[in-house]
């Protein structure tokens, strides 16, 4: 099959374009700068934030993996959707047979943070064409290089105490990154899949706090950890950003989604690609091994 990965250097994207070179698909790795590319397939140009670029960068796919975001900019609602619109119309004409798309879980009923209804809406935008999309929602995906787990192994390593927000104590179902990856690969191929939403997580739901907790249990450490239950986001992402190396803006966006709980209400998922998901503890393990290899 041939298949387009955007986001082909990133978090995901990297992996996403490995796993499916490997299973024998005709990988092409979306890159705004082919001529740098080293991963996985073979490097087109294309970028989502110019539309006429697409046209040829879907030429001929079978299938798209959407795997990007604008979660370092401020107006990244906008700039996501725009986006969004721009690849389903480029996927439309090309003729391109499914969309596969990496969003957020997290209840529609919520309150949900600006990023997670970016999320949602991208999802529709993708959608809106009539190309279908299988949409697979995660919340917090543990592995080397990703955001979230960047923000707590640093969380940990650097600070022999910290204080933790009222949004440590919402319940997550961190995955980890090769489980995700499964996940995503595995739906390719599924019929069953088409046109459909899914929930996939970890085999654990835990409070940000006890995944400060056991993150420091697994590396020996044993830090102070203080509920303070009145610190702002705007002041959380303050914190973040001199104690880790995440920016303001991206630190206040994960922040703000804290606050919505991001567990696994429907497990269909497993009936399509089944197989036991990592606990917290191994996925853990995973990243840490992998930082230690790239190191």
């Amino acid at each position: 099959m041939r298949v387009l990965v955007t986001g082909a250097s990133g978090f995901v994207g990297s992996r996403v374009a490995e796993a499916l070179a490997a299973g024998g698909h005709d990988v092409l790795a979306m890159t705004r700068n082919p001529a740098a590319y080293t991963g996985a397939g073979t490097a087109v140009h294309g970028d989502v934030e110019d539309s006429r670029s697409l046209d040829n960068a879907l030429r001929g796919t079978d299938a798209a993996y959407y795997l990007v975001h604008s979660l370092d900019a401020r107006d990244f609602e906008r700039r996501d959707a725009a986006a969004a619109r721009a690849f389903a119309l480029a996927a439309r004409t090309a003729g391109t047979g499914r969309i596969v798309y990496l969003g957020g879980l997290g209840d529609d009923s919520d309150d949900l943070s600006a990023h997670l209804r970016s999320r949602r809406q991208v999802e529709y935008l993708l959608a809106g064409t009539g190309v279908p999309v299988t949409v697979l929602r995660a919340g917090i995906v543990i592995g080397h290089g990703g955001i979230s787990w960047e923000i707590t192994r640093q969380l940990v390593e650097h600070l022999p105490a910290m204080v933790t927000p009222r949004w440590a104590a919402t319940r997550a179902q961190p995955i980890a990154i090769a489980d995700v990856v499964r996940y995503l690969v595995g739906v390719l191929d599924s019929q069953a899949a088409e046109g459909r939403t899914f929930e996939i997580g970890g085999s654990e739901q835990l409070a940000y706090l006890d995944m400060l907790r056991r993150l420091a249990r697994i590396e020996g450490r044993s830090p102070l950890i203080v509920p303070v239950p009145l610190l702002s986001p705007r002041l959380s992402s303050y914190w973040l950003a001199l104690v880790t190396d995440v920016d303001v803006a991206t630190g206040r966006t994960l922040i703000d989604s804290m606050a919505n709980e991001v567990v696994v209400r429907d497990p269909a998922i497993r009936d399509v690609v089944p197989f036991e998901p990592m606990d917290y503890d191994s996925a853990a393990l995973a990243a840490l091994a992998e930082r230690v290899r790239a190191a």
